[in-house]
């Protein structure tokens, strides 16, 4: 059950309002970065955790503050939207260039929304429910929210560096400030599990004589002239602390596809029913 709050989690306040920052504000609520996909990602984690109920709680409490997030950006676009135009007229009476609208103001915040934050990114594309990373793995799933902090980090500071309005810096700071707490929090789990050694491979659940252990700790160099420059990944202890790394030249291992001619009902072209290759292929098959 979810409980809210008429106030906002932090404040939120714009001095110049600036429709053509409320897009770039966009990417921050519904982009791939962007506070939507955390808080569905943490919540749907925790609705289908399984395992010690403490870090479905954490979950549940990090996704449900994510919602405050983006009621926060979604006030941010609002305000920064105040006063602009309502249609290309209006633009077109002051004698500008068509101003905001034509010079970076997302149309469909006029068309659309009426002046109001939408679920899309900063190009108007919708939120993609593909971009929430729920495995089932926990270690799997702090390494996906890591990531997700970091890229979400990332563009809170670009979009701090990008105004200069004194309220929309300070709410940034804000979301930044959290931005990094959450991937130390993620880390915290991850370490709680027992770190890189741990954890990997993720699944550690599998067993590693399972797989073909050759080529498990190898890096595979595909370079042409057989030169791999040396690094951490080419020597010495993995870092699972399982295995010793290694570089193997990559060579073909398998064979040359051979696929059956086209199914007649799919209708190939003529010359791709009968091709010599396949009649040959057709011959050795008779004759063993």
């Amino acid at each position: 059950m979810f409980y809210h709050d008429k106030e906002l989690q932090y404040k939120v306040k714009v001095d110049k309002p600036n429709p053509v920052f409320a897009r770039m504000l966009q990417q921050a609520v519904g982009g791939i970065e962007g506070e939507i996909r955390v808080c569905l990602q943490y919540l749907f984690q925790a609705f289908g955790s399984r395992g010690p109920s403490k870090y479905r709680d954490m979950l549940l409490e990090t996704g449900t503050e994510e919602i405050g997030h983006i009621e926060m950006l979604a006030t941010a676009v609002a305000l920064n939207l105040e006063g602009a135009p309502l249609s290309l007229k209006e633009e077109m009476a002051k004698d500008q260039a068509i101003g905001a609208v034509m010079g970076g103001m997302d149309v469909r915040h006029i068309l659309s929304s009426g002046l109001s934050a939408m679920a899309v990114d900063a190009n108007g594309v919708p939120f993609n429910g593909s971009w929430v990373v729920g495995s089932g793995n926990l270690a799997a799933d702090m390494y996906a929210n890591v990531m997700a902090e970091s890229t979400g980090r990332l563009l809170a500071t670009r979009l701090w560096e990008a105004t200069d309005d004194p309220g929309m810096k300070d709410m940034l700071a804000f979301l930044i400030a959290r931005d990094t707490m959450h991937q130390n929090q993620w880390l915290a789990v991850l370490e709680e599990l027992g770190g890189p050694t741990g954890v990997h491979p993720i699944p550690n659940s599998f067993p590693q004589s399972e797989e073909l252990q050759q080529y498990s700790y190898a890096f595979m160099s595909t370079s042409i002239n057989g030169e791999t420059a040396p690094g951490r990944w080419t020597s010495g202890p993995s870092i699972d602390g399982k295995g010793e790394f290694s570089v193997i030249q990559g060579k073909p291992a398998g064979q040359e596809p051979k696929l059956a001619p086209p199914a007649p009902k799919g209708h190939a072209q003529k010359e791709q029913m009968s091709t010599f290759d396949n009649i040959i292929d057709k011959a050795k098959d008779v004759l063993g």
